[in-house]
């Protein structure tokens, strides 16, 4: 997947304004968090945040810091969708653990080869299951738990 299908597909879970009071993030446009708009420049009112600086945010702090164009294309999706959930360090934690690689949070030569090496299929399952135990976890899984497992669902279907 290249990096607009996957980003298309992010904004079905990401879209539009949000700002729940449960949600540790607080106010978001796109899945942006207001913090992350203020580093890069965006000063308006979260609900008026354009689509197009937020594709920019993702491309480069998500997509780029992964490496996602460096991954087997089945599991780019996961990887980027896991980074904007839960951190770039975390997603790659993930893909590492499920690549068997040293988890240090960093997508770099070892993780990319080992990646490659394994099926496709096999190395999303792993890594979705790592990010699904790791979700359960989480003091907010009562409140988004019901979204965060049907967006691993649309990941495994993806």
């Amino acid at each position: 997947m290249t990096f607009d299908q996957c980003f298309h597909l992010l904004l079905g879970h990401e879209g539009g304004w949000s700002d729940h009071a449960a949600d540790p993030g607080g106010a978001t446009r796109w899945g942006v968090t207001q913090a992350v708009a203020r580093q890069n420049g965006y000063h308006g009112h979260m609900s008026e945040f354009p689509v197009e600086q937020a594709k920019a945010i993702y491309r480069r702090q998500y997509w780029d810091a992964c490496r996602c164009d460096d991954l087997p294309p089945a599991i780019r999706y996961a990887v980027f969708d896991g980074a904007v959930n839960s951190g770039v360090g975390q997603s790659a934690r993930w893909l590492q653990r499920a690549v068997e690689a040293k988890a240090d949070g960093v997508v770099g030569p070892d993780t990319i080869s080992r990646a490659r090496a394994f099926h496709p299929d096999l190395l999303s399952r792993r890594m979705l299951s790592q990010r699904l135990r790791f979700m359960t976890d989480l003091k907010t899984w009562p409140v988004f738990g019901r979204g965060w497992a049907r967006r691993i669902a649309d990941l495994l279907e993806a």
